[in-house]
């Protein structure tokens, strides 16, 4: 049963802020609690909990924003299972795919007791320097290894399950989800996963060797990937929101994380439906 709902939006979104009140005001009326974030509770001048809170105190979190919002907010869940709705404010989001105009049909039927949740992994990623854990962390979309801004490429050796797979001479190299592969992996060319299909997606960034292509491994598979002889800035980004510079015999460990993120399914759209939608299949 939900009794208590999370509100989390997008910092400095007027027109979240204002969805915020409007959803306060309507789950007040139907006897159920509500719980700003800090963001929305400094934009409206009250007093709000840190995301990890309420992860902790609320029994669903809706998130009002784009997918950086919701990616935000489900890496301060950390391993908690709080389920989140997300809701699409207007841009192109793979996760916020409940609209303004469909969120008080969706929690009406989420407070009927009709709440369907997909699972979706997460990946473990962990940074290794001289033999030590250095950074650990949970990424619902991917993680990436990139050069820096000047133009030459770098060399990156990738291993699974202790197996060579190769070493790519590319601008980079990304470990994704299936969440993620409609992400960064889809504009380098990876394929797109349904969100239940368990694997690992490794797709590198403009290789040098054009017969170097996405390759889908079983999600059991454990990646490690070595810097080599870096000649510039090589860094790790992960879910485009935090990053770490490498050195070269720097190790990147990823792994499917043993805490996935619930979302609900808000609707009855087929995953189909959204992707034709978000990606404008069939349209000319």
């Amino acid at each position: 049963m939900i009794r208590s709902v999370g509100v989390a939006i997008k910092a400095g979104e007027p027109q979240a802020l204002s969805a915020a009140r409007e959803l306060r005001k309507w789950l007040q009326q139907r006897d159920v609690e509500v719980c700003f974030d800090a963001e929305a509770a400094a934009a409206a001048g009250e007093s709000g909990l840190a995301r990890s809170a309420l992860a902790n105190h609320c029994d669903l979190i809706t998130v009002l924003g784009g997918d950086g919002t919701f990616l935000s907010v489900a890496r301060e869940v950390g391993g908690r299972r709080v389920p989140l709705l997300g809701v699409n404010l207007g841009t192109l989001g793979f996760l916020t795919e409940v609209s303004l105009d469909e969120v008080e049909g969706t929690l009406e039927r989420i407070l009927a007791g009709e709440l369907r949740l997909q699972s979706r992994m997460r990946l473990a990623v962990r940074l290794e320097r001289g033999g030590a854990i250095e950074h650990e962390y949970i990424a619902l979309n991917d993680a990436v290894i990139t050069k820096g801004a000047v133009s030459r490429l770098i060399d990156l050796e990738a291993r699974a399950d202790g197996s060579l797979v190769t070493t790519y001479h590319a601008d980079g190299l990304i470990v994704a989800t299936p969440t993620g592969s409609t992400a960064y992996s889809l504009s380098a060319g990876g394929p797109i996963l349904l969100p239940d299909v368990n694997a690992l997606l490794l797709t590198p960034i403009c290789p040098h060797t054009l017969t170097q292509r996405p390759l889908v491994l079983p999600d059991r598979m454990r990646l490690e990937i070595s810097v080599i002889r870096p000649r510039e800035e090589v860094q790790l980004t992960v879910d485009g929101q935090e990053t770490a510079p490498l050195a070269e015999g720097d190790r990147v460990w990823v792994e499917r994380s043993d805490h996935p993120i619930y979302t609900v399914e808000g609707h009855d759209h087929s995953r189909f439906d959204v992707l034709r939608h978000k990606l404008r299949w069939g349209q000319r």
